[in-house]
C-alpha cells in the first residue's frame, strides 16, 4: 500500500481480498483520513481572513455548534466532490471487488487439503454420545472465501454508519438537503463510474 494516497483504490487482487489485515487497513486508514476527521476537514474550509479580525468574538466563548461560521458553499461543494465522495467511491469500489473475490471459486486456497483432511476423519470417526456427548461436534476451518464474504458484510455496515454519521455533520455545516446516498449516487452519475 505504500505509494497509495488514499483516494487512490489500491491494486485490487485476490491477495489484497485475502491479506484481512491490508484490507481492514486500507479502510481503516482511508476512514481516519476523511470520515474520523470530518469537524476538522470542515473547519479547514473557512477562511476567517475573509471577514477580518472581529474583537468581539473573544469576549464571549462559544460553546455551541450554532456558533460555528458558514462554509462557503463552493469550498463545501468542492470538498464533497473531490475529497469525500471518492474517498467513498474507492473503499465501495474495493469492497464490491473483494466481495465478488468471496463469492468466487478459490482454486487457490491453501487450506483446501487440509480441509478435506478433515472432513474425511471426521466421516471415519466412531461417535458414541452416550459416552462422550461432545464428540460429535466437529468444526471445520473456514474456507477464506467465506471469512472474506463475514468481513465484507461487516465493512458494509460500518460504512453505512460512518457515512452517516459523516453526512450529518456535513449537512449541518453545508446545508445538504439530500440523503449522502442520494448525493453520492448523484456524483456517481456525473463521474459515471
Amino acid at each position: 500500500m505504500s505509494g497509495t494516497s488514499i483516494s487512490e483504490t489500491p491494486a485490487l487482487t485476490p491477495q489484497f481480498c485475502f491479506n484481512e489485515k491490508l484490507l481492514r487497513d486500507f479502510l481503516r486508514l482511508s476512514r481516519s483520513t476523511i470520515d474520523d476527521s470530518i469537524t476538522q476537514n470542515l473547519n479547514a474550509l473557512i477562511t476567517p481572513a475573509q471577514e477580518g479580525f472581529d474583537p468581539s468574538s473573544t469576549a464571549v466563548r462559544q460553546t455551541d455548534s450554532r456558533g460555528q461560521k458558514v462554509i462557503h458553499p463552493e469550498a463545501c461543494q468542492g470538498f464533497k466532490e473531490n475529497v469525500l465522495f471518492s474517498s467513498w467511491q474507492t473503499r465501495s469500489d474495493v469492497l464490491n471487488y473483494c466481495a465478488g473475490v468471496a463469492t468466487s471459486p478459490d482454486p487457490d486456497d491453501p487450506d483446501l487439503i487440509l480441509r478435506e483432511n478433515e472432513s474425511a476423519r471426521d466421516r471415519e470417526r466412531v461417535v458414541d454420545e452416550r459416552l462422550d456427548p461432545y464428540s460429535g461436534r466437529f468444526f471445520p476451518k473456514e474456507p477464506r472465501t467465506e471469512s472474506l464474504a463475514n468481513l465484507v458484510r461487516n465493512q458494509r455496515m460500518v460504512e453505512e454508519i460512518i457515512r452517516a454519521r459523516t453526512w450529518g455533520l456535513v449537512s449541518e455545516r453545508c446545508g445538504a438537503g439530500s440523503s449522502w446516498e442520494d448525493a453520492l449516487n448523484s456524483w456517481r452519475h456525473k463521474h459515471q463510474r
